[in-house]
């Protein structure tokens, strides 16, 4: 076994233990911990558990005005402490587990994903020189998750009504000071999927991942703050890095060096 075989290995698995099946009208999208199940039904009787799943069960015209006002309750209780101010889609799976993207059920608080378990969508962009070395941010010390560790080019979530390339584009400017002209010839190369147990409930998130070919003159800057630097590096070294790089930025890192043949 290789060392990013082994780091893929090492990989944390999703577990449903101790947690409860989240639905609206049942359509499976999450999942929830007892407690905060608890003060959902505490917060609205639309809310309804059994011994295996909560569900909220209500007109759908109200889907969203309740998802909202339950997402601020459990602010309020100190369940959900990074208010991002910015809102999520929310989709349903397909019969064979694949998000739905055709379809937005509802809209929600990004920081109350994670409490309700639901699937997240982020872009990925491997910056790639032109000797094979990659381009690594190193994540700023204020960042609310995974301060000062490793990460891709640019990566970011994907807000409501924001096409996945604008994402891109929008990301590799504000975190590696890209231009547009050369951010657009970022090239898509897959999708994943990645879901975990956290401490702030269940992270779940397909992440469409790019590779951006780097000409030598250009150097990466950051623009908004949330990235502290930029180191070039050979592909040994990534490898060696994997372990201090983000789980998902990892994931893509390590996927990329695997299709080169590593």
């Amino acid at each position: 076994m290789n060392a990013i075989t082994s780091y893929l290995d090492s990989q944390p698995l999703f577990s449903t233990d101790g947690l409860l099946r989240f639905s609206i009208n049942d359509i499976p999208l999450g999942w929830i911990e007892p407690k905060v199940a608890q003060l959902l039904q505490s917060f609205s009787a639309h809310f309804q558990s059994s011994a295996q799943q909560i569900e909220l069960r209500i007109a759908a015209s109200e889907i969203q005005a309740q998802m909202d006002a339950a997402a601020m309750y459990l602010r309020t209780q100190g369940f959900i402490k990074a208010w991002r101010n910015e809102r999520y889609a929310v989709h349903p799976f397909h019969a064979n587990g694949e998000l739905n993207t055709e379809i937005t059920l509802f809209t929600l608080e990004r920081g109350a994903f994670r409490r309700f378990g639901l699937c997240s969508k982020a872009v990925h962009i491997n910056g790639i020189c032109t000797d094979g070395s990659l381009w690594l941010g190193k994540r700023a010390s204020t960042k609310g998750i995974d301060p000062n560790r490793l990460d891709n080019l640019a990566a970011g979530g994907i807000p409501y009504q924001e096409s996945e390339f604008d994402c891109v584009v929008r990301e590799l400017a504000e975190e590696a000071g890209i231009h547009a002209e050369l951010a657009k010839q970022a090239v898509f190369c897959g999708e994943l999927r990645t879901q975990r147990n956290e401490i702030d409930g269940t992270h779940d998130e397909v992440l469409y991942c790019y590779d951006l070919l780097l000409p030598d003159t250009v150097v990466p800057f950051n623009t908004d703050g949330e990235v502290a630097g930029f180191q070039r590096t050979s592909i040994q070294a990534v490898i060696t890095l994997l372990p201090s790089m983000t789980w998902d930025a990892g994931l893509v890192t390590a996927k990329l060096l695997q299709k080169q043949g590593y």
